[in-house]
């Protein structure tokens, strides 16, 4: 859920620098385009998502890659593989900003539903990640 998050907030940012109003001296209407995520390309998405430092969802081989890299760091989290790789990914954009307390967050993270990650396998997801090349975007 955090990835449709971050996805909205970066088209809504991508639609507001790109949106322009034209109006004239002698018209009282004003044209705005409205562009939504629909209208974005897979290539824009895909750069707007490399802009916040959030890599592709993996798919195949590199998807069990990250899912194994995970599950030695931190067995439970991968019980909701899906869950897990939103949380890779949002975790990713982090650790690329140069976030601060990186191991806190990454066990709010990957703490959902019946899966509790503490701060110390937090650090373990977080070294994983990195070693692993996942979070190169």
């Amino acid at each position: 859920m955090g990835i449709r998050h971050t996805i909205a907030a970066v088209t809504i940012a991508a639609a507001a620098l790109t949106a322009c109003t034209s109006t004239t001296e002698h018209s009282t209407t004003t044209s705005k385009s409205k562009a939504t995520a629909s209208d974005l390309t897979q290539k824009q998405k895909d750069d707007a998502l490399a802009a916040a430092g959030i890599p592709k969802e993996p798919t195949g081989a590199d998807r069990q890659q990250l899912l194994d890299a995970l599950a030695t760091a931190a067995p439970d989290v991968v019980r909701y593989e899906d869950k897990a790789i939103d949380a890779a990914r949002n975790q990713c954009s982090a650790i690329n900003g140069g976030g601060s307390r990186l191991d806190y967050f990454a066990a709010q993270r990957f703490s959902y539903k019946d899966v509790t990650t503490s701060e110390a396998q937090g650090a373990k997801i977080n070294a994983a990640l990195k070693s692993s090349g996942f979070c190169k975007v």
